[in-house]
């Protein structure tokens, strides 16, 4: 008996040929269709990368701003950089100016050198918010435009040796050391506040290279000594970045009508570059001077 034929099915190289060049037209249609939809999502990508590192760097500004010393905010421009400085609070309070109808009480006397004084009410609890020694206590700040009451030259300020209980009930105390010191100018509301050391945000705007992105920074040093002239930049202290990509910034403090005023405007302006498009986001920042 002989066995069937068997018949073999393929396909010559002409339909191979016309096959792979229909497939290559239809790829090429649907990536020309594809790629503005995703040429739109990587813009969009990088504008919002760049917006919410000029706006993370704003708020951090603004952050600090907000619980800085009265009167210690101070600009300056030098070597194509600008600094903002500042002094922020730990902690506030109101010292006891009076003893109570029994002759209680520890004053914070202001005509003569003294090493304690009671506070009213506890210390915070909260993380970083607690006096510790080595921080300094300033009364009645006013800033640079009234000698003898200029925290950055130390005439109003007097250091912390450590902290605890007060006379009273509800009350905690603060004593001095490592000698005692006198406040020159009582606080008419009887209030004080607690720093540490000075902050200086850096902006150094840069050019913008070969790949279309910005080469300056902007940075925020902390933990340096505090001196009577704002150190441009300042020395020593530890750096951290907040900023890249910088290309333009601008700050600037401005008072209303006085040296004196208390109420003073913080104004921020930043532009981030990257791929040869620019962000550029402005800020101002209310700073409440009433000592």
């Amino acid at each position: 008996m002989t066995a069937p034929p068997i018949f073999q099915r393929a396909f010559t190289l002409v339909e191979l040929v016309i096959v792979l060049a229909v497939t290559g037209a239809m790829v090429a249609a649907v990536a020309l269709f594809l790629r503005w939809p995703f040429q739109a999502y990587l813009d969009t990508a990088r504008r919002a990368e760049i917006s919410d590192i000029a706006d993370t760097a704003l708020r951090r500004i603004g952050r600090d701003l907000h619980i800085a010393l009265p009167n210690s905010v101070r600009v300056a421009n030098a070597g194509g950089a600008t600094y903002l400085e500042m002094l922020p609070t730990i902690t506030g309070g109101r010292y006891r100016a009076a003893v109570d109808n029994t002759g209680a009480g520890d004053i914070l006397d202001f005509t003569a050198a003294d090493t304690s004084f009671d506070m009213f009410g506890p210390f915070s609890a909260q993380p970083g918010q607690t006096p510790v020694a080595g921080n300094l206590v300033v009364v009645y700040n006013l800033g640079a435009a009234s000698p003898g009451a200029d925290a950055y030259s130390g005439s109003n300020t007097n250091v912390i040796a450590s902290t605890g209980a007060g006379t009273l009930p509800n009350e905690s105390k603060i004593n001095f050391g490592p000698g005692a010191q006198r406040f020159p100018l009582a606080s008419p509301g009887n209030t004080f506040q607690v720093i540490s050391t000075p902050v200086t945000y850096t902006c150094t705007p840069g050019a913008v290279n070969a790949a279309g992105d910005g080469t300056g920074t902007l940075t925020r040093t902390f933990g340096y000594g505090i001196t009577a002239g704002q150190p441009a930049p300042p020395a020593g202290g530890t750096i951290a970045l907040l900023a890249n990509f910088v290309t333009a910034c601008a700050i600037t403090y401005t008072q209303a009508g006085s040296a004196t005023s208390r109420n003073a405007i913080v104004s921020l302006q930043i532009s981030i570059t990257r791929s040869n498009e620019t962000v550029s986001l402005y800020d101002e920042v209310h700073v409440s001077n009433a000592p």
